[in-house]
Formats: C-alpha cells, sequence, structure tokens
C-alpha cells in the first residue's frame, strides 16, 4: 500500500502551515484592535487569513487521495492570504499610512526576526517603533502603521512559500499521476505476477 497511499498529512512541520498560523493569529489581534468589531472588515479579515490556514491542512490531508485536491486547496490558501494582504494594504491608504516598499530595511529586519508568535511580533513592532523614534515622540498612528505593514510582510512571505509549494505540487502531480493511476498501475502489475505465476 505505500505506493498506493503516499506519506501526507505532515503540514504542521511546513514553514507555510506555521507561517499562516502566525498571520492568522495576528489578524485577530490587529482586528480587535485597529478595526470596528462589528464591520464586515472584521469578518473578511478573520476569514481570509483563517482560509489560508486551513486549506493549507486540509490539502495535506487530502494529498493522500488526491494530489489534484490539494493543489487545488493549496491554490485556495495562497488566494485568501492575497486577499487579507489587500485588506491591510486598503488599510494603510485609507488611514493615510505608509506602506513600506520591497527595498525599506524593516522588512528584512522582520524577516530575520524569525518570529514564532504574535507576542513576539508585537516586541518586534514596540522595539522597533521606539529604536525609530530615540526621543519618544512616536505618532497616534505609528503602531497600527507598523502591525499593518508587519502582517502585510509576513503574508508575503508566506504567498512566496505557497507559490514554491505549488509549483512543487504540480510537478509531483504531473511526474506521479494521481490516485486513479496508481492504484490502475498497483492492480495491472498485480495481475501480471499472478499471470506469471500460474
Amino acid at each position: 500500500m505505500p505506493d498506493l497511499i503516499p506519506k501526507h498529512g505532515g503540514y504542521r512541520n511546513t514553514l507555510s502551515y506555521k507561517l499562516s498560523e502566525l498571520i492568522y493569529d495576528i489578524t485577530v489581534r490587529f482586528c480587535a484592535r485597529y478595526i470596528d468589531k462589528f464591520s464586515r472588515t472584521t469578518d473578511q479579515m478573520v476569514q481570509a487569513a483563517r482560509s489560508g490556514k486551513q486549506n493549507i491542512a486540509e490539502g495535506s490531508l487530502a494529498s493522500a487521495t488526491s494530489k489534484k485536491t490539494e493543489l487545488k486547496l493549496t491554490q485556495v490558501a495562497r488566494a485568501s492570504l492575497e486577499e487579507l494582504k489587500l485588506d491591510y494594504e486598503d488599510f494603510l491608504r485609507q488611514k493615510g499610512l505608509t506602506l513600506w516598499h520591497h527595498d525599506n530595511p524593516l522588512r528584512q529586519s522582520l524577516i530575520d526576526a524569525r518570529c514564532q508568535t504574535a507576542d513576539e511580533v508585537a516586541a518586534w513592532i514596540k522595539v522597533t517603533c521606539q529604536a525609530q523614534n530615540p526621543q519618544g515622540t512616536k505618532s497616534s498612528n505609528q503602531y497600527p502603521e507598523f502591525s499593518a505593514n508587519a502582517a502585510q510582510v509576513l503574508i508575503t512571505v508566506a504567498c512566496s512559500l505557497l507559490d514554491h509549494q505549488v509549483a512543487t505540487q504540480a510537478k509531483d502531480f504531473e511526474n506521479q499521476g494521481g490516485f486513479t493511476e496508481r492504484l490502475y498501475k498497483i492492480r495491472t502489475q498485480k495481475r501480471e505476477e499472478e499471470r506469471k505465476n500460474k
């Protein structure tokens, strides 16, 4: 059976899942602090973050019998995170806040920090805000601006990881086929062995 049912379900060990889980946690926290809890935006952002995480997990488990489903769900996760990324960009634009450009050193600083939890991201934001204003004269918009940008950076990294994941899954599907093809191959081999043993 190992040829028929490949290893699957190891999503908790993937960087894409760990990062999507972190993004979900910081999005819940961000919405609670900066978005009206009764607004549709809160529901949409939290659901998009949850969808990113859940579809990675579901796709990993589905890979046992359907590489096609795994590929589809991973793409859904990627699309959900892209939607969430746009929500953070909308927040910054509508509040008149700055979206960090790709060459902003703060982006790489956050990536290099390799935060594992929402608390660690919050601590990075606090320390970075203080470092940007050593005189202690920060504006009221500094924390929401840094928080939205931090989320946007992490989502960009997650989307890049998922792009690579989708490419790998597509290649595996092309080279190995799906469950039905593997089942046909095994049945054909079994019939050939039975024929030879007669």
